[in-house]
């Protein structure tokens, strides 16, 4: 419309081959968002735009780009007079930092919230530290879900970098919401299991993120593993190890980050009550083993932590003490990253423990001679497989980063090896 307009004369253009413009107009005239606003000005800034005029509603999200001036525009008159110097557009102006700094830290839900579950809380504090995978088992009602929505108050706050990175993705699928300006909190994902593959992955004729980079540098919560497809949790596989995944089409190729941290609950048996202190489980004999199969064995290779969850008694949900709050136990995980940023700061592509390599393990999680002497009898005595080796050694490293200690020693050992409760043969028994 504007080249139209330029051609007849009607607007001048000494200020058109600077000035880039998106947006969808409407037959009123009126100027509709769109999907993509940051990747937008960043492309524009890298084209030597100077001028960047965008729908009013994405004007703040492109603003947080430096080096370009961002105007919004609600119609297409605004444009006009804009370019004919009759009025001028409001530039768009973010204050990257404080906006960043006030977000990042605000959260509506806090550990101190839950009462008792001190060992599942712990659990999430390794997982949070080291990046960890992570299942809970439990029956119905035991507070899974909750925790687990708890989750982001205690990870590491979000970098500069990925919150630029975590708004692009969400931005080109379009969840960003009109006026928002920069995501400062890690995604929190929840598909139901009825979801399919397409959108967990991503993918349609112009491929859109699915859930998996929605996630990314945040948590994808699959609440009732069992449940989902099994098509499903397999397209998890390959994004698990290579943090990454390349959508393919005929004429092309769409690549989208997708480095999050799993974590899954499910029900310890089709009825619920699998090693319940005070239900009888009424499972067929077999079910449970039928049960846990739904889930492969190449994706538990792939979650590091596997948490058995009991009921709160009755006498600490009434109880009055406080629980830990969220910040205490997130001052903890960040200190551990920031030792494993140091420890892995010359390894490209590792920032936290549990991406090291199976040849890594050797050099940065060896345990001492007690340390070794435990696993070994640990491994024999709780029938525990040989998958679960690199994983509670992966585990215990960061148990140790939490306690700040240069080397693994048995106590780190001891908590990490009960971290493993489906790996024991006589669990589903």
């Amino acid at each position: 419309a504007v080249g139209v307009l330029a051609a007849s004369g009607a607007i001048r253009t000494d200020r058109l081959s600077r000035t880039l413009m998106m947006g969808e107009l409407s037959l009123d005239g009126n100027i509709l968002p769109l999907k993509g606003a940051l990747s937008i000005a960043v492309m524009a800034k890298e084209q030597g735009f100077t001028d960047l005029i965008l729908p009013a509603a994405n004007a703040g999200e492109a603003a947080v780009v430096e080096g370009i001036s961002v105007y919004g525009a609600e119609n297409i008159l605004q444009v006009v007079a804009f370019f004919n110097k009759e009025s001028s557009l409001k530039r768009e102006v973010v204050d990257l930092k404080q906006v960043f700094l006030q977000e990042r830290a605000s959260f509506d839900q806090d550990f101190s919230d839950v009462k008792g579950q001190e060992n599942v809380k712990r659990a999430l504090e390794v997982a949070a530290a080291g990046g960890h995978n992570l299942i809970m088992i439990g029956p119905p009602g035991s507070g899974k879900s909750m925790m687990a929505r708890r989750l982001p108050s205690i990870l590491p706050p979000f970098t500069l970098e990925e919150a630029l990175e975590t708004t692009k993705i969400h931005s080109v699928a379009g969840k960003t919401g009109p006026h928002m300006t920069l995501m400062a909190r890690r995604p929190f994902r929840s598909p139901h299991h009825t979801i399919s593959d397409v959108a967990m992955v991503g993918g349609g004729s112009w491929p859109q993120p699915g859930e998996i980079s929605l996630a990314h540098n945040g948590v994808l919560f699959l609440d009732e593993l069992p449940e989902f497809n099994r098509n499903v949790l397999e397209v998890l596989r390959q994004p698990l190890e290579d943090r990454k995944i390349i959508i393919s089409r005929a004429r092309f190729s769409v690549e989208y980050p997708a480095s999050f941290m799993l974590v899954a609950a499910m029900n310890p048996c089709p009825c619920g009550f699998h090693n319940h202190p005070e239900k009888e489980c009424v499972c067929a004999p077999g079910a449970v083993q039928r049960y846990l199969n739904r889930i492969s064995g190449p994706l538990l290779d792939r979650i590091d932590m596997q948490i058995e969850i009991v009921p709160v008694p009755f006498e600490k949900i009434t109880a009055d003490a406080m629980a830990e709050k969220s910040e205490v136990i997130r001052q903890r995980v960040i200190r551990g990253r920031e030792i494993q940023r140091e420890r892995f700061r010359k390894v490209q592509g590792v920032y936290c423990n549990a991406q090291i390599s199976s040849k890594m393990l050797y050099r940065y999680a060896q345990p001492d001679e007690a340390g070794l002497k435990l696993l070994k009898s640990a491994m024999e005595r709780l029938a525990l497989s040989a998958r679960a080796y690199s994983r509670i050694l992966k585990v215990a490293r960061t148990i140790a980063d939490l306690a700040e200690s240069e080397t693994i020693k048995a106590v780190h050992l001891a908590e990490a090896i009960s971290y493993r409760s489906l790996d024991r043969d006589s669990w589903a028994r």
